[in-house]
């Protein structure tokens, strides 16, 4: 089978190496950006994060898979894919990195907590004992959406002492008793929840509902010392009202794993504020990078042999 990846070839924690390893009897190919000239030809797609629409699929001659390398489907059309009989599947973040991107999320509020960026500058200004950090413990932490990456953050977090509080769009009670958080409310209760946080992490996938979810009247909602933490997908945050609430000092700071456009202009005004980047990696290390190869190439063997994929989505 030809197998299209819609990267770079490096990209993704040597994904494409790995993956190529497990299946060398097929035909493989890099696009070299996140997208693709044409789909005719191929079996396979992996599409990170490209978009694949109606159009796009309107080119395809004998596609039978859209496997991705992680959860994010969002610029997939699923039904477009479903009536030409097209596979869709992904590699829930419960199965493959859900436990690497809540690590990076701790790191990123560390990183804030203890003022990194003001470290570099110290140590550039040959300044010791400089900045003087805050400590996590005490402090609460409103995690938004409690899936799988929001669970594994909360798994972790118990560690620092901290308060655990949640959003979830159906049955807050039982997940409030079932992961033992000191509160759990609704999305018509992010006021509150906003209102109560030091960190406001963002565990969510990105719908149409979703989209620019935290804007001007979120950012208002925060304490000025709270964080903004998004480790799911930029689409999540305005970016225009972040970058104003930074600005005016509405909040404290901010830590990106994922952008309004990827990747992000390193020149955007927005970085000269306090955020804390790193460049959407937070579900990349050695062992999720191994559950998700072995997901997504267990998928193309089953295709390759007439059966179903595991984890369809359309």
């Amino acid at each position: 089978m030809k197998i299209l990846f819609a990267a770079h070839e490096d990209a993704w924690g040597g994904f494409l190496a790995a993956v190529k390893s497990e299946l060398p009897q097929h035909e493989w190919e890099a696009s070299g950006r996140f997208g693709f000239d044409t789909l005719k030809g191929y079996d396979v797609l992996i599409p990170t994060m490209s978009e694949v629409n109606r159009e796009h699929l309107s080119g395809t001659d004998r596609l039978r898979l859209i496997q991705q390398c992680g959860a994010g489907l969002e610029g997939v059309d699923l039904a477009a894919a479903r009536e030409r009989n097209i596979w869709v599947a992904n590699v829930p973040t419960v199965v493959g990195n859900a436990d690497a991107v809540a690590e990076l999320g701790v790191y990123l509020m560390v990183g804030l907590s203890r003022d990194v960026n003001r470290m570099a500058a110290s140590l550039a200004g040959r300044q010791m004992g400089y900045p003087t950090g805050r400590a996590l413990s005490g402090k609460t932490v409103g995690i938004v959406g409690l899936g799988g990456i929001g669970r594994a953050l909360i798994k972790r977090l118990r560690a620092f002492d901290v308060r655990l509080i949640g959003m979830k769009r159906r049955d807050p009670e039982g997940a409030r008793v079932e992961l033992g958080l000191e509160w759990v409310g609704t999305p018509d209760d992010m006021n509150e929840m906003l209102g109560r946080s030091d960190f406001v992490v963002l565990c969510l996938p990105l719908t149409a509902e979703s989209r620019n979810l935290i804007g001007r009247k979120a950012f208002k909602a925060m304490k000025s010392e709270a964080f903004l933490i998004n480790l799911s997908r930029g689409g999540l945050v305005d970016r225009d009202a972040l970058e104003e609430a930074l600005a005016s000092k509405r909040i404290a700071g901010a830590g990106l794993d994922v952008f309004w456009e990827e990747p992000p202009d390193p020149e955007d005004p927005i970085f000269r504020y306090n955020v804390l980047a790193t460049p959407h990696i937070a579900g990349s290390t050695d062992v999720s990078i191994r559950n998700i190869v072995q997901v997504a190439a267990e998928n193309i063997r089953r295709v390759e042999k007439g059966q179903k994929p595991l984890h369809i989505k359309n």
